[in-house]
């Protein structure tokens, strides 16, 4: 079941690639608060199943569910600012790994992955669906030039990131991959599990939403990139906070954010991210 759950949630994150699956879901007062509803009732079975279902888990993820669904749709049409906020509501409590100390630590991983899982969706639906939040890009490649920009951009930035991570130290030495036929296998799940949820939040949402605002410019591309960085501030390997690792980060993310401004398509900034990361875990 384990393995079964974040295939479910990844199926129905790319459901929404679907323009139809979309225009159906659009107009449905019903499915405004339904959503996070059915979202909420499957984390209350999934944990359950786990054993390790408790009130201040039900009361956290009720919250974390309905408050940026009822942000969402009563400031709709309101103030830009309300994107941000909805957006920090469905990040910040998974990067920060809220109520974590209400859940085992067995199976923390498995519920932060439910958890994420939910996020996404809920982003997804909020603004992509509901919100028709223009930019977002969340599309399949349209063309041959989605798929050379992520190279160009490989190309322009890995030759910074490697040298920069061994001296850091983050990265160690350059070695052969053990197993060579498994890293395709790893290159689509980093690119499903990682790449391209990440790159909705900080591509598809944050920076979509400063472009907007402040235009396609290299400040805005900056700004997004240290933000990037400063959310890999509290993650392994090394000891906390990682700053070798949000320094990393941010000059990936600066070449992300590039790729997904000149792009049509989320997955243009997900591949090279994929890319990226695919080369640290295979050959360092």
């Amino acid at each position: 079941m384990r393995t079964l759950i974040p295939v479910a949630f990844l199926l129905l994150v790319l459901s929404f690639l679907s323009t139809r699956v979309q225009a159906a879901l659009r107009g449905r007062r019903w499915l405004k608060y339904a959503v996070p509803a059915l979202l909420s009732a499957a984390f209350c079975l999934i944990v359950g199943s786990e054993g390790a279902l408790n009130l201040p888990l039900v009361l956290s993820i009720l919250v974390y569910t309905f408050l940026p669904a009822l942000l969402a749709h009563r400031t709709a049409g309101g103030p830009a600012w309300t994107d941000l906020a909805v957006v920090a509501i469905l990040w910040l409590p998974v990067e920060l790994a809220f109520g974590a100390q209400w859940i085992p630590r067995p199976i923390q991983g498995f519920v932060h992955t439910v958890v994420y899982g939910i996020s996404i969706t809920l982003a997804l639906w909020l603004f992509l669906v509901e919100r028709r939040m223009t930019g977002m890009k969340y599309n399949l490649p349209s063309g041959p030039r989605d798929l050379l920009y992520p190279l160009a951009g490989y190309a322009a930035v890995a030759p910074v990131l490697i040298p920069l991570g061994l001296w850091l130290g983050f990265l160690a030495p350059f070695h052969l991959p053990a197993r060579p036929a498994a890293i395709p296998a790893r290159f689509a799940v980093i690119m499903l599990a990682t790449a391209l949820p990440e790159e909705i939040l900080f591509r598809g949402l944050i920076q979509n939403w400063l472009m907007q605002r402040f235009g396609s410019t290299h400040r805005v591309l900056l700004a997004v990139a240290v933000i990037f960085g400063c959310a890999h501030l509290n993650n392994a390997p090394g000891p906390l906070p990682n700053w070798r690792y949000a320094i990393l980060a941010s000059v990936a993310g600066f070449a992300y954010g590039k790729v997904f401004q000149k792009g049509s398509s989320i997955f243009s900034s997900a591949l090279l991210h994929a890319m990226v990361n695919i080369t640290r875990h295979a050959f360092f």
